[in-house]
């Protein structure tokens, strides 16, 4: 046997038995692979439907984020004018319009001009001193995209969260304004999965005017009303609901959790949970300017308009804080998940919820396996059959295959669904497809009177752009199905196109590399094909 066969046979049996070792991970109990320190820790994932859990169809508000986007245009140009000199009213109503009110009609030309420099905005018609402007169609479209990617985003590392988020989860965009979410398993606290999803995140620190107990003896205290650039906010018991102070703060936060960079829980000297936070660098300035004006008042921490803690300020405070507040360590947990994750920019709904019992995963698991193993039994026997000696390489390049598939796709922690399962029984089909293209090219070359080691090379050689123009178109339905479908046709498309690239290799190296061994430095006339 010649030095370079050997070299191959070692690299390829390499790689074929770390992919083996990798499939026989997932056989083994999490718990056991975890204790014994030998196995992988993760590995391939089941799937909701595999698994049973939670499928959730989750509704985003993109109609608020394009109203917030309006918000934001409205102040820029207002604060450009001013530096004009021009004042002016402007307002957002509820059909998602900029309303515009001149002062005086000389100043019209000049806003208009500014308008139009935004390129975002576009008339809408207007009388007199009113002007009317909503989004272009083209800023409309992107500030959807925006929104629906910062929503994934946010989503994903919330419920992916390494310390506190839930494993093996499916976090997807469905459709132009939604999202799916599928929590597997069967133990799932269904309450605080709906807290990390619908939670908005939003955190703010605002400096407190005033306090009282309840929001009713606090606006008592203002008879003549409360100043419009103040908004009243309450603190409630996390766990029974009750309100249990009351504070007026300004409207426009004087730093918000954009900052953060961080949130740990911790405990107090009581050991009572709390929530550990830092600011970036920026945030940090911000914040220790912020505590060092106000020493002796108090700071309210707020987190989606409820209050978690109001503590006076007895120092400056630079990148680091806290968060305390009536909670569990639990309670505080998520709530560092969830600042961890940042803030959502628009709410989201629940709109549809289903429960996936176990019973049917664990029956299609059992069922899948089946088919697979049949599926495998019957074509090693047919190619044993009809191929002979060759027919048995094929059979174990299709192991090799299937180890390489599962093995590759443990590495990489992919979910296998129900779909997926069908996706591995066509993977057979396939890989046996590339073997025979190869096998008839040799037995051609044979009845053309070529030696038998110059049939193997020949036949390999005409069959490689045959093979690999089959399997690269197929490839390519594969991706475009991975890109535009949702849920179950993922899953079939991810174990399809891993399949497609085991199948190749096992083709066109393992079973080339069997016939090669099989031929050795021996003198061969005849070959059982």
């Amino acid at each position: 046997m010649n030095g370079g066969l050997v070299w191959r046979s070692i690299l390829v049996g390499t790689l074929v038995a770390f992919f083996a070792f990798l499939t026989a991970a997932n056989f083994v109990p999490k718990a056991q692979r975890v204790e014994s320190g030998f196995w992988p820790d993760d590995g391939l994932r089941m799937g909701l439907d595999l698994r049973g859990g939670i499928h959730w169809v989750v509704g985003v508000d993109l109609a608020q984020a394009i109203q917030r986007e309006l918000e934001f245009v409205r102040k820029n140009l207002q604060a450009r004018l001013a530096e004009d000199g021009i004042a002016l009213d402007a307002r957002v109503d509820e059909q998602q319009r900029l309303i515009v009110v001149l002062a005086r009609e000389s100043d019209r030309a000049k806003v208009v001009d500014k308008i139009d420099e935004t390129n975002v905005l576009v008339s809408d018609g207007g009388e007199g001193l009113e002007l009317r402007y909503g989004l272009t169609e083209d800023w409309t479209n992107d500030v959807r995209e925006r929104t629906m990617s910062q929503v994934l985003e946010v989503l994903r590392r919330r419920i992916d969260d390494p310390q506190r988020g839930i494993p093996d989860s499916v976090v997807t965009r469905q459709g132009d304004d939604r999202v799916l979410v599928q929590i597997p398993g069967e133990e799932i606290d269904r309450d605080r999965a709906r807290m990390l999803l619908k939670s908005t995140g939003f955190l703010e620190f605002k400096i407190v005017v005033d306090a009282d107990s309840s929001e009713e003896q606090l606006r008592a205290r203002h008879p003549e009303g409360i100043d419009p650039n103040l908004v009243v906010v309450r603190q409630t018991d996390q766990q029974s609901g009750a309100e249990v102070g009351a504070y007026l703060v300004p409207k426009v936060a004087d730093i918000t959790g954009d900052y953060l960079e961080d949130a740990r829980v911790a405990f107090d000297q009581q050991q009572r949970p709390i929530v550990e936070f830092t600011f970036s660098p920026e945030g940090g300035e911000l914040f220790e300017d912020l505590t060092e004006k106000n020493r002796g008042r108090q700071l309210a921490i707020i987190l989606d308009e409820n209050v978690y803690s109001a503590p006076s300020i007895r120092a400056r405070i630079s990148e680091r804080g806290m968060i305390e507040g009536r909670f569990t360590a639990d309670e505080a947990a998520d709530l560092a998940v969830i600042l961890r994750a940042g803030s959502l920019s628009v709410p989201v709904v629940i709109e549809e919820e289903r429960t996936v019992g176990p019973g049917l995963g664990q029956d299609s698991i059992e069922k899948g396996g089946l088919a697979s193993i049949v599926g495998l039994a019957v074509v090693l026997v047919f190619g044993v059959l009809y191929y002979r000696v060759s027919g048995l390489i094929a059979g174990i390049s299709l192991v090799a295959n299937l180890l390489l598939l599962l093995g590759l796709m443990s590495l990489f922690e992919a979910t296998l669904t129900m779909p997926g399962i069908a996706g591995l029984v066509l993977t057979i089909g396939m890989a046996v497809d590339a073997n025979v293209l190869v096998f008839e090219r040799i037995r051609e070359e044979l009845r053309n009177g070529r030696a038998v080691r110059a049939a193997i090379a020949t036949g390999f050689q005409k069959a490689t752009w045959t093979v690999l123009d089959a399997n690269i178109t197929t490839l390519i339905t594969a991706i475009i199905l991975f890109e535009y479908g949702t849920g179950p046709i993922k899953g079939f498309a991810v174990t399809l196109s891993v399949g497609i690239v085991t199948s190749v290799f096992a083709a066109l190296v393992v079973s080339r590399l069997m016939f090669d061994l099989y031929v050795g430095d021996r003198k061969v006339s005849t070959l059982s094909i």
